[in-house]
Formats: C-alpha cells, sequence, structure tokens
C-alpha cells in the first residue's frame, strides 16, 4: 500500500529513541498518522511541527497497519510564530482539535482546505475572528452546523443576538430577552455587522466551545460528555488576558 498526498501536520508524539508517530491532515485520505524514522533529528523536528505544510508518501504492507512516512516541507507556518505566542497557542489549537474531531482515514477534503486558509488568514490582523469563523465551519463539515441565519421564534434576520445552545438557531434581540440568561451571545461580526472586538472573539469561542464539546467531541469520543482538549483552553486563556491589556488591538 502506499501513497503521496499534501497535507497539513497536527502532532508529532516520540516513538522510541529517534523515531516519532506523526498525524497528518491530508487533503484526500483524511486524518492519518504513520512512523516516521528520524522524526527526532534537529531537521526533522521543524519539518513536523503543527501547522506545517507538507507532503507526505505513505507506505505499509497491509491497509490498516500504522505504515510510514516520508515527509517533504512544503511551507513551514510554525517558524512564522515563534515571536507571537498568542498565535501559535491559535493554530495549536486548531491543529488539536481538528485531530481529536476527525475520525481516522476519513476523507473531509473540505476540513483540510479550511484549515489552510486559517494558516494563510494567521498572517493577517483578522486571524482571531477567522479562526471562530473557522470552527463554525468545522461543526458544519462534521454535521453540527449551527443556523445564524434567522430568528428560530420570529423568522426575521434583524437584530439576532443570541444561539439557543439546545438547537444550534440564532434568536433576534426582543425574542431572545426574556431568556438572555439561558441563551448563548451571538457575536455581531457571525451575525453579519461589521467589525468585531476582543469581547466578540471571546463570545464566539464560548458559542464554538459548546457545540464542539457537546456534538463533536462526544461523538468522536462516543462518550456522553467530552471535554475541550487543554490547547483549546490555553489558546483562549492567552487571549482573555491580552483582551484585557490596554490598547491591545
Amino acid at each position: 500500500m502506499e501513497w503521496t498526498d499534501e497535507a497539513i501536520v497536527l502532532s508529532a508524539r516520540p516513538h522510541g529513541e529517534a523515531a516519532v508517530v506523526a498525524t497528518l491532515l491530508t487533503r484526500t485520505h483524511g486524518r492519518h498518522s504513520g512512523l516516521v524514522q528520524g522524526g527526532r533529528s534537529s531537521k526533522q523536528r521543524g519539518n513536523l511541527q503543527a501547522g506545517n505544510r507538507v507532503s507526505a508518501r505513505w507506505r505499509a504492507r497491509l491497509a490498516d497497519h500504522l505504515g510510514t512516512f516520508t515527509i517533504e516541507p512544503i511551507h513551514n507556518n510554525a517558524a512564522g510564530m515563534l515571536d507571537d505566542p498568542l498565535r501559535l497557542a491559535a493554530l495549536v489549537s486548531a491543529c488539536t482539535v481538528t485531530e481529536v474531531v476527525l475520525p481516522d482515514r476519513e476523507p473531509h477534503e473540505p476540513v483540510f482546505h479550511g484549515l489552510a486558509a486559517l494558516l494563510e488568514a494567521f498572517e493577517t490582523p483578522l486571524w482571531a475572528p477567522a479562526y471562530v469563523r473557522w470552527e463554525l465551519g468545522l461543526l458544519q463539515e462534521l454535521g453540527f452546523g449551527l443556523d445564524l441565519a434567522s430568528c428560530a421564534a420570529t423568522g426575521s434576520n434583524d437584530a439576532l443576538a443570541y444561539v439557543s445552545p439546545r438547537t444550534g438557531r440564532a434568536v433576534s434581540l426582543s425574542a431572545g430577552e426574556p431568556y438572555r440568561d439561558r441563551l448563548l451571545p451571538l457575536p455581531g461580526f457571525l451575525a453579519g455587522q461589521p467589525g468585531w472586538s476582543e469581547a466578540d472573539v471571546l463570545a464566539g469561542l464560548e458559542l464554538t466551545g459548546h457545540f464542539l464539546e457537546r456534538d463533536a467531541l462526544a461523538h468522536a469520543s462516543a462518550q456522553a460528555v467530552a471535554a475541550l482538549p487543554a490547547a483549546r483552553t490555553r489558546f483562549i486563556e492567552r487571549y482573555r488576558k491580552m483582551a484585557t491589556l490596554p490598547g491591545s488591538r
């Protein structure tokens, strides 16, 4: 068995003295793991940082074997963020979330293209709202998309301000006000309003986190309750701390 595909590195974990088991998001073969011989060398460590674009050749005697990867670098995204801990934390969060919610070896080409677009967005000032939109797109691709087009109660698309944590449908300001303590805030930039703030991004992360945890992670782990990965929690903590600093944006 052998194939070659474009991929994004999701993680690389030590295996023995010199090798690593790399997990990649490939364009046409989905999330796929394989052994990288010599993966702990200084050269290969740089290639196998989360978020890097690579060309991967996978070989195995049988299709259900772990197999081995031969990795060639395409673009080192992680290196450009080493001096920006917040963006680096967001990149690692995105890769970790992708790894834990996707089924193994099941093609999800839209997820690959979505993560690739997010990696490009990290090079712009709009990376934070792009991250929230990326998580919404991930939920959509996995079959857990939210309906933010109109109010669940009135059918109107005016003044959308909340989301039902049960149904994932938007609720207008007037219809949701009596129940606001039981609803999730809908940040304006997800409702078609111009501009955004750090508080909007945090509200968006709370929104997507609720449905990632309740639906995508629970489905992936076949458990009624599944926790969001620690890498995502660390990213949000960093972002919240940054948002409290004067002149943070």
